[in-house]
């Protein structure tokens, strides 16, 4: 597959990301106990996003002198666009996760010690994700088709249960974890797991971070083929993709105390996936510039969010 990622590209690229992550662990103790204010998700969310801007300058900046302006543009346009693809469907996991604190009640000092390492956990799994995806377009093109009728599918099923809440003491993983390992009926602190009698138990807080990581994954399987509806360059899927994935955490607690407010949010995010589905059915009748598509979805993220701002007015 054609891409224009070289070898020290795609090590710069990892050595940054490391870099980053550490700065994060070891500089601002991202896995300690703190509460997040919105002040602190707002400069942090303008951050991570300030950062994956300054990638795609750069990287424009280096096609543009190696390659010329033509390639340089159009590389940068399907960055960003898989970028605000990616954070906008990204959204869908803030609305899960707040699910998911709020029947474990966790409290928010420890909220972000969990995402810090589901988010270190989601950056491996959609790494593999997205090469093994990228290797699959490669020997079977036909499979864009598949990834597209997935989208349009897995739109449509979101639309029709939009309004839908999950019961977590149903759900299987939950359920085999109890069955299979003792859980403590309360958390333990920070701690994933606790010792009573010799005995090692799981705390909630463990069950918390299993369902994260499985939520990412599930999401993960609709975002990463709507990536490859933008570009099938693994460089660019991949770049825009993990600098999304970064920012996520400062994103959900910037977004956490507001989330009620976009009761409309899910209907685009479902929109914005049949959008990209069918635009992978239609390939080869007629190819949608990805500028439209960064056009479209823009539009229709802009619209779900004053909609649902409408509505909240109407209802006050």
């Amino acid at each position: 597959m054609q891409t224009i990622g070289t070898w020290w590209m795609w090590a710069g690229f990892f050595a940054l990301v490391l870099g980053m992550i550490a700065v994060d662990l070891f500089a601002l103790k991202g896995g300690k106990g703190h509460k997040v204010s919105l002040k602190e998700a707002g400069i942090w969310s303008l951050v991570w996003v300030s950062i994956a801007m300054l990638f795609n300058g750069a990287l424009w900046w280096y096609l543009k002198g190696t390659l010329g302006a033509e390639v340089a543009n159009a590389k940068a346009v399907e960055f960003f666009t898989g970028y605000l693809l990616e954070k906008s469907l990204a959204v869908d996991n803030v609305f899960v996760w707040l699910m998911i604190f709020g029947y474990f009640a966790v409290p928010a000092e420890l909220q972000r010690r969990v995402l810090l390492f589901g988010v270190l956990g989601a950056l491996v799994l959609r790494t593999l994700m997205i090469l093994a995806g990228s290797w699959l377009i490669a020997e079977f093109s036909w499979i864009l088709y598949l990834f597209g009728l997935f989208l349009v599918v897995t739109g449509a099923k979101m639309m029709w249960f939009a309004e839908h809440e999950g019961d977590l003491s149903k759900n299987p993983i939950v359920r085999w974890i109890r069955n299979h390992y003792p859980v403590t009926e309360k958390l333990e602190g920070e701690r994933f797991f606790t010792m009573r009698d010799g005995v090692r138990y799981i705390t909630p807080l463990l069950l918390v971070l299993v369902l994260v990581e499985i939520t990412d994954v599930i999401f993960a399987v609709d975002s990463i083929p709507a990536v490859f509806a933008v570009t099938t360059d693994p460089f660019i899927v991949l770049t825009s993709n993990i600098f999304a994935i970064l920012g996520l955490r400062a994103m959900y607690f910037l977004l956490a105390d507001f989330a009620d407010r976009f009761s409309m949010l899910k209907y685009g995010l479902a929109a914005i996936l049949m959008f990209v589905g069918v635009k992978m059915l239609i390939v080869d009748f007629f190819h949608i510039p990805v500028g439209w598509s960064l056009g479209v979805v823009a539009a229709i993220l802009a619209g779900s969010i004053w909609l649902s701002l409408r509505r909240g007015a109407q209802e006050a």
